[in-house]
């Protein structure tokens, strides 16, 4: 798979990208009610949220980013989405504690006046971070897995073809 070389899979990324932001908005938004509103501890309101964001992600990838993959049975495919997803949370869960204490300890030593607290601020910085590293796991992981019965693309011979080279096309 050739994202640089690739039109459909640059479409592809893009709105897996799209989706990713709009599961990130979900995923802040449940954190934070959670958090702040009813006082969740960290680890299970950021786990929760999470879990949220994937439902939302599965639905609008399954519909929107890979149309095609519904001839896959969609408890399989939800199946699928799931593993690659808890092995995120997996690699999130601790990330986010330990980046979240890292950050608070460095604002704290800052000493400045900004308009929200450390803890928020702290808080949802680690969340982005996590999110960021787990967004490129969660990519690459499902469009081979989850979605690789979708081809990349097809690929004809062109006139360079007789020179050695080959030409994707949408």
């Amino acid at each position: 798979m050739s994202l640089i070389n690739n039109n459909r899979e640059r479409i592809r990324f893009i709105k897996f990208s799209i989706v990713g932001m709009t599961g990130t908005i979900v995923d802040f938004g449940v954190m934070n009610i959670l958090r702040l509103a009813l006082n969740t501890p960290l680890i299970w309101a950021q786990g929760i949220s999470f879990v949220c964001a994937v439902i939302n992600n599965f639905l609008w990838n399954r519909y929107w980013t890979y149309p095609e993959s519904r001839s896959k049975a969609a408890p399989k495919q939800l199946l699928q989405f799931l593993v690659i997803n808890i092995i995120g949370i997996l690699i999130r869960s601790p990330l986010v504690p330990w980046l979240d204490k890292n950050i608070i300890n460095f604002l704290d030593g800052m000493s400045l006046s900004l308009p929200l607290k450390n803890m928020v601020i702290s808080q949802n910085l680690a969340l982005a971070i996590s999110i960021i590293i787990v967004s490129f796991w969660n990519f690459f992981a499902n469009r081979y897995w989850t979605y690789g019965n979708v081809p990349e693309s097809e690929i004809i011979k062109s006139d360079h073809s007789k020179q050695g080279s080959i030409q994707e096309t949408d």
